[in-house]
């Protein structure tokens, strides 16, 4: 890669980090897996740099390293948990503060499965449109809006979310 190049990559990350790991954040739940996996797609993205002819696409390539490395991830760790009688500690706070609305909702995504977490974080945090979406996960668009209604269904319905917010009143 020539010094243009490079300097062209360094300009993006600097302007794109920040967004970049919030969407890796949501995918992981945890802010340091999500440095990971924000690390490792940028290296995929590194690597293919010159063969990106449209920078206006950049975002969507990098989108799309961090859910393919993301689903690996998933599917690796996947083979390796076994179930336990006993449960594993509470993980530290890594001490900063986030709104209760915002750890609420995070804790109802967590309890969503991948696919439909994914979805939802695609639409609704990366604001992509659902053709988007379906091209990115490899599904149809009708696939997209039944994947994400039946997510925001279960977050309407999530007890656990209710129990999260007791002084909302529900709606009729």
């Amino acid at each position: 890669m020539n010094t243009t190049r490079h300097e062209e990559f360094r300009e993006y990350v600097a302007a794109r980090g920040p967004a970049l790991l919030r969407a890796a954040t949501q995918l992981t739940s945890d802010r340091a897996e999500a440095e990971d996996l924000l690390q490792a797609a940028l290296a995929k993205t590194y690597l293919a740099w010159d063969r990106i002819n449209d920078r206006a696409s950049v975002d969507g390539y990098v989108r799309r390293a961090m859910v393919n490395t993301q689903i690996s991830w998933w599917r690796r760790r996947k083979l390796e948990i076994y179930p336990t009688d006993e449960l594993p500690d509470q993980p530290v706070d890594d001490h900063t503060r986030r709104s209760e609305m915002h750890d609420a909702l995070g804790r109802a995504l967590d309890r969503l499965p991948t696919r439909q977490r994914l979805a939802v974080m695609l639409r609704y945090y990366e604001d992509m449109p659902e053709a988007e979406i379906a091209e990115v996960l490899g599904v149809s668009v009708g696939t997209v809006k039944s994947t994400v209604s039946r997510a925001m269904a279960r977050l309407r319905d999530d007890a656990g979310l209710g129990d999260d917010f007791p002084d909302i009143p529900p709606q009729a």
